[in-house]
């Protein structure tokens, strides 16, 4: 049973809406993300680095978080954000020029994360979730909603299209040539119909937001030892997500790329990977489509891998998965790498750039070999989640991808 509710956002006015709305700063290059600063003083991007408008020292910790409230309650106490009247459920719609996708931004319970009706496939780091507790505590807000999924449900789709006929509160197209739509709906009977809809639901899935769905039950935990009497209504009993049925979601590969060898030769690294792989050249670049096949980029040839039989568990949901197989055979063996997120020798690349990305990446001398997986499917990944495993590093690219700023969920209070 999935238990969500509407909001009292805390969002651009229509006419700046797509002016604040801003990707992750850590998408951003040093250069574009200052060309950002000097020309929009009303991107989100404002409050994420409050250095630059404050004229401050970098700063970081709580002293920055201080900081990011304050740039927060100038952009409020300026009119630059406004406060919704009464609680209500937000569609929001990518439309990109591959896919389409619509959903309900909401704020989600906590208490199902805690009581794993909340399903997750990765690994939070301790260090990096609390880091995001504390920037909870300090700012009071959500900026970025939780990407979560949930099996199709029609009659959500049918009350979505109702106000989808309607004009948008919110629309406009990003430089990346993505067009944001958002509705509100804010009829209590509908917004009644809509949650028990979602108690129906058994479980969601986190696709996006592992550390700022832990680091929300973090801080609801710290907030409910503080709190007498709580009695589970209160704002830091949520969080906000992005609710997208898992038709739409779209996966993508997350392929490797290794700076070098580890003092083998080319020769003597195929001839260990051939003990585990049939390997085949190619005479063209081909993604791998076969089960149990990768391909592979090496001194300006791509090859075929097939995973041999008995190299690998493959009756076990995590291990029979092409990332968790490559690491077995290849990276952790041959090539010594224990931590693919801490060694600095490998380099992830999404699907999207496809196999000439790859092949460009090595071709410059930066790696000396990539591999190219098969997007997992999420079939694949709710199994995992189901089983209670975890999903190997970097393991996928999930989209849709989304913008800080277009709604915020207040925790600091009770106002929602």
């Amino acid at each position: 049973m999935a238990k969500i509710k509407g909001f009292k956002a805390v969002r651009p006015t229509r006419d700046k809406a797509y002016l604040v709305a801003s990707r992750s700063y850590l998408s951003y290059s040093e250069n574009t993300l200052r060309e950002k600063l000097i020309n929009n003083p009303y991107t989100f991007l404002h409050i994420i680095n409050p250095e630059y408008s404050s004229n401050v020292q970098l700063t970081s910790g709580s002293d920055k978080y201080k900081l990011v409230k304050k740039s927060y309650e100038f952009f409020v106490a300026n009119g630059i954000f406004v406060t919704e009247s009464k609680p209500s459920l937000y569609i929001y719609q990518q439309v990109t020029p591959d896919n389409t996708f619509t959903g309900i931004i909401a704020a989600t319970s906590v208490q199902d994360y805690l009581d794993g009706a909340i399903k997750i496939h990765e690994q939070t780091i301790a260090k990096r979730q609390e880091m995001f507790t504390d920037y909870l505590t300090a700012t009071g807000f959500n900026a970025e909603p939780v990407l979560l999924s949930y099996p199709k449900v029609p009659r959500i789709n049918e009350l979505m299209s109702a106000y989808m006929a309607q004009r948008p509160e919110y629309e406009f197209t990003s430089t990346n040539k993505v067009l944001h739509n958002l509705w509100l709906i804010d009829s209590q009977a509908d917004i009644e119909e809509i949650q028990q809809l979602f108690e129906n639901v058994d479980n969601l899935y986190i696709a996006d937001g592992h550390h700022r769905s832990a680091s929300s039950a973090l801080l609801c935990e710290n907030s409910r030892a503080s709190t007498q009497n709580w009695t589970g209504v209160e704002s830091f009993n949520f969080f906000m997500s992005y609710l997208v049925d898992d038709e739409q979601m779209c996966i993508y590969d997350f392929n490797r790329m290794v700076s070098n060898l580890n003092n083998l030769s080319v020769d003597s690294f195929i001839t260990q990977v051939s003990k585990v792989y049939d390997l085949s050249k190619m005479n063209a670049p081909l993604k791998p489509v076969r089960k149990d096949e990768i391909a592979m980029y090496i001194e300006g040839v791509w090859y075929s891998l097939l995973a041999k039989a008995g190299t690998f568990n493959a009756s076990h949901c995590v291990e029979h998965l092409d990332p968790a197989i490559l690491s077995k055979n290849i990276l952790e063996p041959i090539l010594g790498i224990q931590d693919i997120r801490n060694d600095k020798r490998i380099g992830f690349m999404d699907g999207k750039k496809g196999l000439m990305g790859l092949s460009a990446a090595v071709d410059s001398g930066e790696y000396a070999v990539a591999f190219a997986l098969k997007p997992i499917t999420f079939t694949q990944l709710k199994a995992v989640a189901d089983q209670g495993e975890i999903m190997p590093p970097k393991s996928t690219y999930i989209e849709p991808k989304l913008r800080s700023g277009l709604t915020i969920y207040t925790i600091d209070d009770d106002k929602n």
